[in-house]
């Protein structure tokens, strides 16, 4: 059985370009393939341009305050990037479902992945688990996998800091 490539793993793609948003070609198949997207034709300076407007208009995903306004922003996404569903066997890997055209070029297929990845995860999971990390002074992204739904950072160094930060304010008021 072969998994559906949408869903938390593309959610997790946009937050490694949110994270090291790609300059060049090379940085943007880079991070696919850290990511595990296939790379199946070389990306091009339109490509970088695509992912990075992509993935700033993901982030006002994010950044919206109530369920409405993210569906709402998200949709919008998805009316620009996604296409009907089909099966394919792309590159002998086994039939699964694609949400975009035959044979794009690299930065459809991120658009693709982020916008149709991010609407399955957050009707999924919960219109909540999507966010800005807790940690006062990072403005990380949170893709809420846990199972409890609250997860408040994007790392644990952050949530590590946080900790300490707390804990250190805790004894400056009892002494």
């Amino acid at each position: 059985m072969h998994l559906n490539p949408y869903g938390a793993d593309a959610v997790q793609l946009a937050v490694a370009l949110h994270r090291a948003m790609p300059a060049t070609p090379a940085d943007l198949e880079a991070i696919c393939r850290e990511t595990g997207v296939v790379v199946d034709r070389h990306a091009t300076r339109a490509d970088v341009r695509l992912v990075q407007s992509v993935i700033e208009r993901w982030l006002t995903v994010v950044d919206a305050t109530t369920d409405q306004e993210r569906a709402d922003r998200l949709n919008a996404l998805l009316s620009d990037y996604a296409a009907y569903p089909r099966l394919t066997d792309h590159a002998g890997t086994g039939w699964h479902v694609h949400y975009r055209d035959p044979h794009p070029p690299l930065g459809r297929v991120v658009a693709a992945l982020v916008t149709v990845g991010s609407a399955l995860h957050l009707a999924g999971r919960g219109m909540h688990r999507l966010g800005r990390c807790a940690a006062a002074g990072c403005d990380g992204v949170i893709v809420d996998v846990s199972r409890n739904g609250r997860q408040r950072y994007c790392s644990p160094a952050c949530a590590n800091r946080d900790a300490v930060r707390r804990h250190r304010a805790r004894r400056r008021v009892a002494t």
